[in-house]
C-alpha cells in the first residue's frame, strides 16, 4: 500500500508540472496570436481553441484514472479496519471535508 501511495503522490506532482508546462505553451501561443497580423489571426486563434481542448480532454481523462486509483486505496483502508484510513497519510488531508458533503453522501446512501 505505501508503493501506491507513494506513486499516486507522484502522479500528482508530475500533473501539476504538466499543467504548468501547457500553461507555458498557451501563454506563448495567446502572445503569437495577439501579435499576429490580422490575416493571421483567425488560423491561430483556431490553433489555440483546438490545443486547450486538447489539453482539457486529457486532464479529465487523467483526473478520472487518478480518482479511481483513490477510491481502490479507499477500499483497502475499509478492508483493514476503521482505523486504518485515520492512519493514512493521504486520508489526512482530506479531513478539510465539510459536514455539507458528508451529509449529502449520507442522503445518497439511504436512496
Amino acid at each position: 500500500m505505501m508503493e501506491r501511495r507513494q506513486a499516486m503522490k507522484e502522479q500528482k506532482q508530475k500533473m501539476m508540472e504538466d499543467m504548468k508546462a501547457q500553461d507555458a505553451e498557451l501563454t506563448g501561443e495567446v502572445a503569437r496570436m495577439n501579435s499576429a497580423p490580422e490575416d493571421k489571426k483567425l488560423g491561430l486563434i483556431a490553433s489555440v481553441v483546438t490545443r486547450m481542448v486538447e489539453q482539457r480532454t486529457a486532464m479529465h481523462e487523467r483526473m478520472a484514472k487518478m480518482q479511481e486509483e483513490m477510491m481502490k486505496h479507499m477500499m483497502e483502508h475499509m478492508q483493514m479496519g476503521k482505523e486504518s484510513m485515520s492512519k493514512c497519510p493521504m486520508m489526512k488531508g482530506m479531513k478539510g471535508m465539510d459536514k455539507t458533503s458528508a451529509g449529502t453522501h449520507k442522503e445518497h446512501q439511504k436512496q
